[in-house]
Order: C-alpha cells, then sequence, then structure tokens
C-alpha cells in the first residue's frame, strides 16, 4: 500500500487517539527507547499492542474501551480499540499513522458482515503499509515484515473488501458502537458495519 498523501493529518491526537495523554506519552517514549531506527519503533508498538493488549472478544473481557488511553489502562479493547492505542504510540512517536478498516464476515461466510479495524503506517523507506494489531490465535499470524503486508485477515468473498481510505480519526459508527455498549456481548452483536460502495468508486476513493 504506497499512496502518496499529505501525512500531517496523521500526526495529530485527538478525542480517541490521545497519543498527550500523560500514559500514553509515557509507554510510547518506553517501546521506542534503544530502537535505532523508525521501523524498529512501529515494530515494537505493533508488537505491544498486538502481542499485549488482550482482543475483548478473544478473551471475554470487559470494559469496552475507545480511547487510546482506555485501552492502555485496562489492557483490553477490540480491534477497533486496539487501532486507536497504535495510532496514538505511533504518533506520539513522530511516525505518520492511519486509520484502516476492512468488512468481513462475521462467521466463516456471510451474512452478516462487520468492519475490522487496523492501521497504516507511513514508511520512509516504503510510504503507507498496512498493519494489523487485533492479535495471534490459531489462524491469525498478523506480522511486520514490511514491504510485504501480513494481516489478520484475507478478504475472500465477493461481499467482502480491503476498504482504501486512510482515516485520521475513528469512523463515527465504530465510535458509536463502543461508546453506546457496556460489554463484550453488547458489542459482539452490534458490531459496525459499513454500505458498500461499487466497487469502481471504492477502489479510487481516499479519504483523510
Amino acid at each position: 500500500m504506497n499512496t502518496s498523501i499529505n501525512t500531517n493529518p496523521y500526526l495529530t491526537f485527538s478525542e480517541y487517539i490521545d497519543g498527550d495523554h500523560p500514559q500514553v506519552k509515557r509507554k510510547a517514549a518506553d517501546l521506542a527507547q534503544g530502537c535505532g531506527s523508525e521501523e524498529d519503533i512501529v515494530r515494537n508498538c505493533f508488537e505491544f499492542v498486538r502481542d499485549a493488549i488482550k482482543h475483548s472478544g478473544d478473551f471475554q473481557l470487559d470494559p469496552v474501551t475507545c480511547r487510546a488511553s482506555e485501552v492502555l489502562e485496562h489492557g483490553t479493547g477490540y480491534c477497533y480499540a486496539k487501532s486507536h492505542l497504535l495510532a496514538a504510540l505511533l504518533r506520539a512517536n513522530g511516525v505518520p499513522t492511519a486509520l484502516c478498516y476492512q468488512r468481513l464476515a462475521v462467521g466463516t461466510e456471510g451474512p452478516p458482515f462487520c468492519l475490522h479495524g487496523l492501521n497504516a503506517v507511513h514508511l520512509k523507506n516504503h510510504g503507507w503499509y498496512r498493519i494489523d494489531a487485533r492479535g495471534n490465535k490459531p489462524g491469525v499470524n498478523a506480522q511486520f515484515c514490511p514491504p510485504l503486508e501480513s494481516l489478520a485477515f484475507p478478504v475472500l468473498s465477493p461481499q467482502e473488501r480491503d476498504l482504501p481510505e486512510l482515516w485520521s480519526a475513528p469512523l463515527p459508527q465504530v465510535v458509536e458502537v463502543l461508546r453506546k455498549h457496556a460489554s463484550v456481548k453488547d458489542v459482539a452483536e452490534n458490531l459496525p458495519d459499513i454500505a458498500l460502495l461499487p466497487v469502481k468508486l471504492a477502489a479510487g476513493a481516499r479519504v483523510a
């Protein structure tokens, strides 16, 4: 994924990407300590969120988190929330980081379908590169190995999509689900989805 774009929006902090929160800033600095390159920093942050922050659905853990600082505090989050934390940690280290989404079947095949949250980072040597810190498990083996992408899930069915937009802030429907529902069970029963654009339009879209 190598698209030329203004990276400034992907370095800013916001309500849910709160990389200026003291605990997030401290963790970002800890993860960057001793790193000799930008890629080392990205790898450390990615592997921390992937491995140390538990996926809420996999582990059936409450509370439901959304802000990066909440995810760090409680050590758990859905894929969306984990992507918020990874964006905050990387932006705090000066690495442009976007939020990305896939549309995937909830089960082995759909319907229903839901959004899956991941990230893209702008690497000096490779341009935009997608990473997926949702957490590995049997059948899921996401890695940081640029320039090759190694995501958690492939897109298989005609109704699934790699959505091409690079978002600087979370999608409203993602925030709404995470804020409206108080338990992992409730979120699992109300996972966010999005209406598909025609393929030609979706393939050409880029949204900051």
